[in-house]
């Protein structure tokens, strides 16, 4: 299939362009030569490669090498000549952004200002080096920009830095804004930057010590603490010392909070009672829903605000769910989530009519959400059989002509995944439907899987379920199905969700291949399965990865009461984790799901449940609902919290 595409491809380009596979193979070489070339540093090789790339798909990638390597002693000129190129191609706009750093730091405006406007990847730097620009002509409106960039619990580029200290000597960035900027460095735990931000309250010249020692020892700091309620460093160090313990355990937060909190004015008080219901909600702690109400009335972050909500829903508090949805931002408010949940809430205070309303919109679109609507609607399942358009063979060709396209195949056939994944992602960021459907199917018969789901997955009015949930190797994986007795749809919702069928996937933590299966859980089933031979490197081949996998699927299954609500969650956070959610009363799956404290997990769990939704109907599997697949989640009993005694 592959050789055929590459057929088609040089019948698509010019003649000229045209190439028979032994010069393609030769120009792979070459490009890969080049590649190692610039990562080497080593001009001379890229010179003699060079001419042989020419007129080929990638030759402005060695153009690129070539510039980048020099570009601090380039000529303007063959830069901009560069930058001008027709080609649309990342690397162009890569180099113009590294180019412009380089003029901001020479502060070479004019010719700064004539290429800034062109930039479509932009960053903070380069953000703030512009303002550094406009500030000659603009100096107040410059600072009052640069002001809106301030408000961040991260560290910023250097290039904002001389901004930050003009605002502030103009008076444009204050003293509360300092404190302001400084709570939010201490919120996202950033006590680098917010000791250096106290140094710039001059009447606070102990606070940076201070916020040393609890950050150190919150606890050990608390308990030698005699706080003046008139000294707002020292408020503010205590505060952040009572968030650190709070996330420790709520228990030892409320006992030091019992003996200081008379000492605070109410609105520090709402403020440490948000900090406290948000990290008691995260570790599932009844008491969330009390330290909440404690904090009405104090400004709660989207996260906060989105853990109340779960906290009411782990307490089945449906009038109390009401109020925190109603406590957040109109924006966040307008989140499928809470949306969805808003809706449950309505129904379950007796005001059908109203939730309806929220409902039948949701009920239209295509995620978990939109399933669970649609189901309370019993109204009828969206339709994802058949795509409303296919692309022929003039698509394809037309397709297969786009240098972007060229470039992506290229990449990805010569191994470098990394620049065939951000070509793609530049070639594909103004297609419509047709065009990201049509790109989808190139990538499905190049076997780029995930490329394929990524183009069919952001289309809008035009949709093709079987590219959106593909289903690769089910010849390999049919005899490991039937062994273990698993359902398919599941199956494949799962390792959707996992890889998106790349065989050679590798996560930041380790884990491997379609089943992204850790090394030390491999050999665990390894030994398990009694495979003597079993070695680190089989990992990677596609049956073992598959039959370990799904050994490993039906296990977690069969530890956890045959639900696939806990068992996907026990796959991706572990099994001791997935015992630990289970809640003190029965919860409904998509409670459970909810409320699961790991970000990544909570998306995890519940894209494979909708996942498995639609590949359920594309297997032609008996309908069965959402709801029902995830079923009622049972509590925690002293039985189900134990380990199992050969559990990894």
């Amino acid at each position: 299939m592959r050789f055929i595409l590459l057929l088609l491809l040089a019948c698509a380009l010019p003649a000229q362009a045209a190439q028979s596979p032994t010069t393609s193979a030769a120009n792979d070489a070459d490009f890969l030569a080049a590649n190692d070339a610039f990562r080497a540093g080593d001009r001379a090789k890229l010179a003699r490669l060079a001419p042989r790339l020419r007129k080929t798909p990638l030759e402005a990638y060695v153009s690129y090498y070539q510039l980048r390597l020099d570009l601090e002693r380039a000529d303007a000129r063959a830069v901009q000549a560069f930058l001008a190129r027709p080609e649309d191609t990342p690397m162009i706009d890569r180099l113009r952004g590294e180019w412009l750093k380089l003029l901001a730091d020479r502060q070479q405006w004019e010719l700064f200002d004539a290429e800034y406007p062109r930039l479509i990847n932009e960053d903070t730097e380069l953000t703030c080096d512009a303002l550094q620009s406009r500030r000659r002509t603009q100096p107040q409106d410059a600072l009052q920009d640069a002001r809106m960039l301030w408000f961040s619990g991260k560290a910023l580029p250097g290039s904002c830095a001389p901004l930050f200290d003009a605002g502030i000597a103009a008076g444009v960035i204050t003293e509360q804004d300092i404190w302001q900027r400084l709570r939010l460095t201490l919120e996202a735990g950033n006590v680098s930057l917010a000791k250096t931000l106290a140094d710039r309250l001059d009447a606070e010249r102990k606070l940076s010590a201070a916020l040393g020692s609890a950050a150190t020892d919150a606890d050990g700091y608390l308990g030698m603490l005699t706080l003046d309620k008139d000294n707002r460093g020292q408020r503010v160090a205590a505060l952040f010392a009572l968030q650190r313990l709070a996330k420790q355990s709520p228990d030892l937060a409320v006992a030091r909070w019992d003996r200081l909190a008379a000492e605070f004015p109410e609105a520090d008080r709402q403020y440490f009672y948000g900090w406290l219901g948000y990290e008691a909600a995260r570790k599932q702690d009844g008491r969330a829903l009390k330290w909440y109400r404690a904090a009405a009335g104090s400004a709660l972050s989207e996260q906060q605000a989105a853990w109340w909500v779960r906290a009411a829903l782990r307490a089945q508090d449906w009038r109390a769910t009401l109020d925190a949805i109603h406590a957040m931002n109109p924006q966040q408010q307008r989140e499928p989530a809470w949306q969805y949940w808003k809706a449950r809430a309505l129904q379950a205070t007796g005001k059908s009519t109203e939730a309806r309303k929220l409902l039948a919109p949701l009920s239209t679109e295509y995620h978990f959400y939109g399933q669970l609507a649609t189901e309370d609607l019993a109204a009828p399942v969206l339709s994802t059989t058949g795509p409303s358009f296919k692309p022929g063979d003039s698509d394809i060709a037309s397709m297969l002509a786009l240098p972007g396209i060229q470039r992506t195949l290229t990449l990805y056939r010569i191994g470098l995944r990394t620049e065939a994944l951000k070509e793609w992602s530049w070639t594909l960021r103004n297609f419509n439907d047709h065009e990201l459907l049509t790109a989808s199917e190139i990538a499905r018969r190049n076997e780029m899987y995930d490329r394929a789901i990524n183009a069919a997955d952001r289309t809008v009015n035009v949709h093709d379920f079987n590219l959106r949930y593909l289903a690769p190797y089910r010849d390999a994986l049919q005899a490991h199905i039937k062994e273990h007795g698993l359902d398919e749809a599941w199956v494949y919702g799962l390792m959707r969700q996992e890889s998106r069928f790349v065989t050679a996937a590798k996560s930041n933590v380790g884990a491997a291949g379609l089943m992204q299966i850790m090394p030390s859980t491999a050999s665990w089933i390894a030994h398990r399965l009694g495979l003597k031979d079993y070695r680190r490197s089989l990992l990677d081949q596609l049956d073992t990865n598959l039959k370990l996998g799904t050994y490993y699927m039906k296990t977690v299954l069969s530890w956890f009461d045959d639900s696939p609500v806990l068992a996907s969650a026990a796959y991706n956070a572990g099994p001791s984790r997935a015992r630990r959610w289970r809640g003190d009363l029965p919860l409904e799956g998509a409670i459970y799901a909810e409320t699961i404290p790991f970000d990544e997990t909570r998306d995890y769990v519940k894209k494979v449940m909708s996942n498995t939704m639609y590949y359920s109907r594309q297997f032609g599997s008996p309908p069965k609902s959402l709801k029902l697949r995830m079923g009622i989640v049972a509590p925690r009993t002293p039985d189900n919290q134990q380990a199992i005694p050969d559990e990894k």
